[in-house]
């Protein structure tokens, strides 16, 4: 499709998916902990560490709630935005599209993660609540529900100037849109999550479950043969090579990987 430049997608996606994981860790976590008055010791590109010993225990539930929390703080506001037929470039249009879809699958997905395998942030929300099934199933359906109901609502309307009318053409649009982004996105935060300090574990349960597991369903769903919604156009919006895109992904990148990969601070 030489109207839809894989290059310039591909740093679009590399580009959001580093914004979202800082909006997640540094801004979520991270502003929670310093606002509660508890001690930082490091932020990295696939966690926030601090001083538990400083927080008390409501403090320490509040910080892990506030990654979520913030990434849909940033997201939601996106949706109404791409809703309203304000004019954007095209580049900007995907842009907002695909960092708003991180930061809503993002916070839906923890949920699910959480419920289901007992750690992740909200594991800790809930660490001690009984009893403890109950509200471990509570995660699941709130999840499952915002997940794979909620979150298609939310986000397939706004992708539809880019997919046209034409069935076929829908899907194939969708496929190069959605399925080579996300593995582009997932593929940046494991390679960051390897730098990390605390070895291998972490990389499973936080770079690699957040990434390829919470944003899982921009791999598959998007491809799903739907009628087009009132957004769509005969003439699909076309993404063209965009060279300060590329760059500035490659900067961003590169910071996230290299000085955000470490981490910054101590464990």
């Amino acid at each position: 499709m030489k109207n839809l430049d894989l290059a310039t997608i591909t740093a679009i996606s590399a580009l959001a998916y580093s914004l979202a994981n800082v909006v997640h860790e540094g801004l979520g976590h991270g502003g929670a902990c310093i606002l509660l008055g508890a001690r930082p010791t490091m932020f990295n590109a696939i966690f926030f560490n601090y001083d538990e010993t400083t927080a008390s225990g409501s403090v320490q539930r509040a910080i892990s709630a506030a990654g979520s929390i913030l990434n849909l703080i940033v997201g939601l506001p996106l949706v109404g935005l791409l809703r309203s037929r304000v004019r954007l470039s095209p580049r900007w249009r995907y842009f907002l599209w695909f960092f708003c879809a991180v930061n809503l699958l993002t916070a839906f997905g923890y949920l699910l993660f959480s419920g289901i395998g007992g750690i992740g942030d909200w594991a800790r929300v809930i660490e001690g609540a009984r009893p403890a099934i109950l509200f471990r199933l509570a995660l699941v359906v709130s999840g499952a529900l915002l997940y794979f109901v909620i979150a298609p609502r939310l986000l397939m309307p706004a992708l539809d100037p880019f997919l046209g009318r034409e069935p076929d053409a829908r899907v194939a649009r969708a496929r190069r849109l959605s399925l080579v982004p996300y593995l582009a996105g997932s593929g940046t935060m494991v390679v960051a999550g390897l730098l990390n300090p605390l070895g291998m574990k972490i990389v499973l349960i936080s770079a690699a479950a957040a990434s390829l597991g919470g944003t899982s369903l921009l791999a598959w769903y998007p491809a799903i043969p739907r009628a087009p919604s009132s957004f769509a156009t005969d003439a699909p919006l076309e993404i063209t090579r965009g060279i300060p895109w590329i760059v500035a992904a490659v900067i961003a990148t590169v910071i996230f990987v290299l000085v955000l990969g470490p981490g910054i601070g101590r464990v």
